[in-house]
């Protein structure tokens, strides 16, 4: 059921495991936060903003023929590469994955334990979020 978020998963896990330490990760992180959306102005308000993070971080989703798609917006380059990690795993699939597909390849990269407190806060709070937009459109869905 979850064959694309694995896959996904998968093919970060070998582009991380191509770093030689955990500051070449850290820059690698940099380098996906640099890759960050650049969000509409009226999608930078209090309801797009991700609460519980370090930086102010943006998220907008949108459904499309059952699937959920993430946008996101940082002014701090870490965070922006934490939402890009969660965001090529989870954009693009249907609400019952993001709800049931944990993000095991942040810990086998072991992103959570090299965060600070507030940005491993952060991350939380940004997938936090990404399942309650998807909760959001699998309960629109299944309405009669």
């Amino acid at each position: 059921m979850f064959e694309s978020c694995l896959k996904k998963q998968e093919l970060i896990i070998k582009e991380f495991n191509l770093c030689i330490n955990q500051e070449d990760r850290y820059r690698r992180l940099i380098s996906l936060g640099k890759e960050q959306d650049c969000l509409l102005p009226e999608m930078k308000d209090d309801h797009h903003l991700v609460p519980g993070c370090q930086s102010r971080m943006y998220l907008h989703s949108t459904f499309k023929d059952g699937l959920v798609f993430f946008q996101a917006e940082s002014d701090a380059l870490i965070s922006a590469g934490l939402a890009v990690l969660l965001m090529r795993v989870y954009s693009g699939e249907t609400p019952e994955t993001i709800l049931k597909c944990p993000p095991t390849y942040l810990e086998v990269l072991g992103i959570n334990t090299s965060l600070t407190p507030s940005r491993a806060n952060g991350l939380s709070n940004i997938m936090l979020r990404m399942k309650q937009e998807a909760l959001k459109y699998l309960m629109a869905s299944t309405k009669p």
